[in-house]
């Protein structure tokens, strides 16, 4: 389904990924951790050539893109609309209502007509439990619920992949709970996903692989209950400690 291979990135003179191999099999969930600087957003940001890599090759079912030649605009708009993106800011436009959010990427760019993309979002907004707020302004609705706008917004252009970056970062504490739930429902649905977070409940209780980041490098892989009961590693052993205390 989802295939790295050996993927880099570096920003000036500062190597962010060096040399990332990673398969993703559909269906399943795969959650990233590691410190700040570690890598993760950029791996993500990789993922849906948000940040053009250096070096290595994507690849998502029959899309493939190939870094170490030439690759246009043309593939890489193909190779993004197999990802869904949400991030840890809501980017919701503000002058737009929830519906018209998640209306807007079927409107504009799979040109799909507006009556129909009305209703496919009605759909999508009452799966993520907003049904009651498709006519409600981004500053109407708390920051869960905004956030759960963004995830019916990405799952409307029907991706192949979710990718999350740290999705309840911003949020206030008791509102992380609303946004995880929708996150582990679309798993349980068989959604491909990988997603950055610093939520080890949800790694524990979602992932079928969580993979712990380092320096631009991928540590440490595991089941969770291998990743997090007996961590092979000493660095993953030392960063979850610190996460627990």
């Amino acid at each position: 389904m989802l295939s790295i291979k050996n993927l880099h990135k570096q920003f000036g003179d500062l190597v962010v990924l060096d040399g990332i191999d990673l398969n993703v099999e559909t269906g399943k969930v795969v959650v990233v951790i590691g410190p700040s600087g570690s890598g993760k957003t950029t791996l993500l940001r990789c993922l849906n050539v948000l940040e053009t890599p250096n070096k290595g090759e994507l690849q998502i079912n029959n899309k493939v893109l190939d870094f170490s030649k030439k690759v246009t605009k043309k593939n890489i708009q193909a190779f993004r609309k197999q990802t869904g993106m949400v991030f840890q800011t809501y980017n919701l436009f503000p002058h737009k209502t929830a519906i018209e959010n998640v209306m807007e990427g079927p409107v504009i760019v799979q040109n799909i007509p507006k009556q129909e993309a009305r209703n496919k979002a009605r759909q999508l907004l009452e799966k993520v439990g907003l049904g009651d707020k498709i006519d409600y302004y981004p500053y109407q609705l708390s920051g869960g619920q905004q956030q759960r706008v963004g995830i019916a917004r990405a799952l409307a252009m029907e991706p192949e992949v979710m990718l999350f970056d740290e999705p309840t970062s911003a949020l206030d504490p008791e509102l992380i709970g609303e946004v995880l739930q929708v996150m582990k429902e679309l798993a349980e649905e068989g959604m491909t996903m990988v997603v950055v977070t610093h939520e080890m409940g949800f790694a524990r209780d979602v992932a079928d692989e969580v993979i712990f980041m380092e320096g631009g490098h991928i540590i440490e892989r595991g089941h969770p209950a291998d990743m997090f009961s007996r961590p092979s590693n000493s660095r993953t052993k030392e960063f979850l400690n610190l996460l627990s205390e």
